[in-house]
């Protein structure tokens, strides 16, 4: 393998997220050998500011890559795309009027390859699996991560398998087996398929990509955060409500406004509002608790699959990031999901997954609670389109004959003239 693959140009070292332990960024690497937490990357940002400037970033092509010295690449590494990245930052101006909300927008994450976020951090992922030499992908996951797993697996040329819960959406599903991946369910939770992952990754000697379990999907959904302040003129909002499940996104949004503040390029990052679903809520209940980590969740029950996450392996890591930013936590109900998805659909013409909508959700309860000031800027991070996790209608479509007068009819009847 060239030097300059395997090293990696601009990054510095990988270091435990807890204990500080150093760890061979050449080596193919899990989580700490010392204390068996979540590995970070960290950058020569002094490098970094030496070698590409704000103003330069004008000039590259859309796409997370075009803050390649920010990633974990070699000089001459070809990353494993499909253009993932680039995602639009959309006003939200009539949810916003009907708010009392001036400025509210949302980071659409559902417009990536595979739909979702997930694209972002399996691209990275794998890019560097592939890089290190791995004979073999395997991925515990509640639908979507598994389907961006199996896609950018055929991408770069790589076997994968995929362990879901029975109940995973059957599009994510679909999408996994498309690619050629090697699909099976078991009965529980994503938590259930994460320890038969674990246990079988290293039977076969293939590399297990759960959640924060290897350091580079983290720095593949890093890349959320560098976008939005660049989108806002290299400034952060004033908020940024985030479905978390797992956290990836929400631990590398922070991370990304913490190395942008080093680099001078912002002045620190946003708040972090986590919501969850009230029927699996165990970050709510860590944070409420003043808990340094979040404990399993016994029975987890909701219908947004990423949200169904009862035991989030980097929990400690994500609680970091809401005390570090001025952050807070919220529980949703399953009802205002629903209603939140209509709203947004009905309002603006989005339709967004119910891991997604839950943000929405959480705005409204905030709003309700009066913690929203008119004038301020906030984001929602809308993590996947709705086709990925598709409700059943929300009523049957009327029946009409081959009559215009009588469609004309209808039509007058629905809409109230």
């Amino acid at each position: 393998m060239p030097p300059d693959l395997v090293l990696m140009g601009f990054v510095n070292r990988i270091e435990c997220s807890v204990c500080g332990r150093a760890h061979d960024p050449t080596a193919l690497l899990t989580v700490c050998q010392g204390c068996g937490q979540m590995l970070a990357v960290r950058y020569h940002l002094d490098s970094v500011v030496r070698a590409v400037t704000r103003e330069a970033l004008r000039e590259r092509p859309p796409g997370m890559y075009r803050f390649r010295e920010l990633l974990p690449l070699g000089p001459d590494e070809e990353p494993v795309t499909l253009g993932e990245g680039g995602t639009p930052l959309l006003p939200l101006p009539r949810l916003g009027a009907h708010l009392g909300l001036r400025r509210l927008l949302a980071k659409d994450e559902g417009q990536n390859p595979t739909g979702t976020f997930k694209a972002r951090g399996l691209a990275m992922a794998i890019t560097r699996a592939k890089t290190l030499g791995v004979r073999g992908l395997m991925i515990p996951s509640a639908g979507n991560a598994g389907g961006a797993a199996a896609v950018y697996g055929a991408r770069a040329g790589l076997p994968v398998a995929v362990v879901v819960p029975r109940e995973t959406p059957q599009a994510a599903v679909a999408e996994a087996l498309l690619a050629g991946a090697h699909v099976f369910t078991v009965e529980g939770s994503i938590a259930t398929a994460g320890t038969l992952v674990a246990r079988t990754a290293p039977l076969l000697g293939w590399f297990d990509l759960a959640t924060l379990k290897e350091p580079y999907r983290l720095e593949g959904k890093k890349t959320m955060g560098l976008e939005l302040a660049e989108q806002l003129g290299w400034g952060a909002p004033d908020l940024v409500i985030y479905p978390c499940g797992g956290g990836t996104g929400l631990i590398g949004i922070h991370k990304a406004f913490q190395e942008l503040t080093a680099l001078g390029w912002v002045n620190g990052g946003p708040p972090l509002i986590a919501v969850q679903a009230e029927g699996c809520a165990p970050v709510v209940k860590a944070w409420r608790e003043k808990a340094e980590t979040t404990t399993p969740w016994e029975a987890p029950v909701t219908d947004a699959p990423g949200l169904r996450v009862p035991a989030p392996f980097a929990g400690r890591q994500i609680l970091r990031a809401l005390r570090e930013s001025g952050g807070d936590t919220l529980a949703v109900s399953e009802g205002e999901i629903v209603e939140a998805q209509t709203l947004l659909a009905r309002l603006e013409g989005i339709w967004t997954a119910p891991e997604a909508a839950a943000t929405v959700a959480g705005l409204l309860r905030l709003r309700d609670q009066g913690r929203l000031e008119p004038g301020a800027r906030i984001v929602l991070l809308l993590t996947g389109a709705g086709m990925k996790n598709p409700p059943p209608p929300v009523k049957a479509p009327v029946a009409v004959d081959g009559s215009e007068t009588t469609l004309a009819a209808e039509i007058r009847k629905a809409v109230g003239r």
